[in-house]
């Protein structure tokens, strides 16, 4: 008796591949085989991956809706931040003097930004407005780095600006200040116990306005 070969599956998916394309209608004509297989034509007569393509829409929809609510997070972010920093100019300018005015940034970083400590530095060695931090000559480039004008993030040689609140302080922003003259360097430092409230990849716009309100304010009183 002859023995009849083994079909293998690959012979049969090739055959399957060769009546379909001999017959396109089997499939196009039929909407029950469509349905079963999760398709259908589309106008231009091309068969279209139904499930497939509404997924892909679907997925593309939460993408749109992911990034917008990304964006209306940040705006909202944004605009509280706005709000309290105007809050907190106003605080500032009702100072009467250089050493309110240091409580003042003491006060506005607890208060309207729920930080730890607000702290103004000034380096020496001539006379220094009670309730600023003394710096030695050449501190504010050594913390900033020489001609930076802030410093946000982790920064272990900046804790000593916060004198008794430094061991926990995790995450700092620091901003350059210029003040009377003869000119002398200081900086304005806000410090928080969360280790990411200040990242280096933070903007600072607003913090360097505070920075400018504070070098105006604070020339009403130069030191003796």
């Amino acid at each position: 008796m002859e023995q009849i070969p083994a079909r293998r599956a690959g012979d049969e998916d090739s055959a399957v591949k060769q009546l379909l394309r001999a017959n396109p209608r089997l499939v196009r004509d039929d909407p029950a085989l469509l349905a079963e297989l999760g398709l259908r034509l589309d106008e231009a007569n091309v068969i279209d991956f139904g499930p497939l393509a509404l997924s892909r829409v679907n997925a593309a929809h939460k993408r749109e809706s992911s990034a917008r609510l990304r964006l209306e997070g940040v705006a909202r972010a944004n605009f509280g931040a706005q709000s309290k920093t105007h809050a907190a100019v106003v605080d500032l300018l009702a100072a009467r003097d250089n050493t309110e005015l240091a409580n003042h940034v003491a006060v506005m970083a607890r208060a309207h930004f729920e930080l730890s400590a607000g702290v103004l530095a000034i380096e020496g060695p001539h006379e220094t407005p009670a309730g600023w931090r003394v710096l030695a000559k050449g501190q504010v480039d050594m913390v900033l780095g020489s001609g930076n004008m802030t410093l946000v993030g982790q920064a272990p040689t900046a804790l000593g600006l916060f004198g008794a609140d430094a061991r926990s302080i995790c995450s700092v922003a620091l901003v350059r200040l210029s003040l009377w003259t003869p000119l002398r360097s200081g900086v304005i430092a806000f410090g928080a116990t969360d280790p990411h409230a200040f990242a280096a990849d933070m903007g600072v716009d607003l913090l360097i306005f505070l920075a400018r309100v504070v070098e105006r304010t604070a020339e009403r009183w130069p030191p003796g």
